[in-house]
């Protein structure tokens, strides 16, 4: 506490003295009353510590802070340009590896059809060609096997003239009881041929 501060007397308990408070009060900021700065006497202090903060305020935000805020704010848009003209290249680079992944995706397509179509013409021929020689070979062997024939039946033949002969004598001696000569047999053999 001040040393200019009065000691309250009550009236009664629990109540002060308004007027002595007021009164001390008075007396303690002097007889003037009032804000100093609001008398004339003081304002050219005041308009001259303003206009010194003013020009000071002034020559820090021109020299110091605004530059520096210029400065973030030209990085930054160099940063933002940067970033989306680098965004922008690698879209377009990811849009040409696109456009080759499915220009070879494509080609592979291709590629594969056609040596499908290739194996399966050479397999085709291979076929075919395995066909012509197997059928060639069976073709001889029919040919071979036909000369047989034509052999074993011309031997055969050879022979049947004289089974016939054989067994017409055997015929002829079985029911007759007498054998026939041989140029009978053959006689008979030849005319009934």
């Amino acid at each position: 506490m001040t040393a200019h501060t009065p000691e309250l007397v009550p009236h009664a308990p629990g109540t002060v003295d308004v007027a002595t408070t007021h009164a001390s009060t008075e007396a303690a900021h002097g007889e003037g009353g009032g804000l100093p700065q609001f008398e004339f006497q003081h304002w050219f202090g005041q308009i001259v510590y303003l206009i010194f903060l003013f020009a000071i305020l002034y020559l820090l935000i021109a020299k110091v802070f605004a530059p520096r805020m210029r400065r973030v704010f030209d990085e930054r848009e160099a940063t933002i340009s940067t970033a989306i003209a680098t965004a922008r290249q690698v879209q377009a680079e990811a849009a040409g590896q696109a456009e080759a992944a499915k220009a070879e995706v494509e080609k592979a397509r291709a590629d594969s059809r056609a040596a499908s179509v290739a194996a399966k013409a050479r397999v085709t021929d291979e076929a075919n060609r395995r066909a012509a020689e197997e059928e060639a070979v069976v073709n001889a062997r029919i040919a071979e096997a036909e000369t047989a024939i034509g052999k074993t039946r011309d031997a055969a033949m050879a022979n049947v003239a004289t089974i016939a002969a054989d067994t017409a004598s055997a015929i002829v001696e079985r029911l007759t009881g007498k054998a026939p000569t041989a140029a009978e047999t053959a006689a008979a053999v030849k005319g009934a041929a």
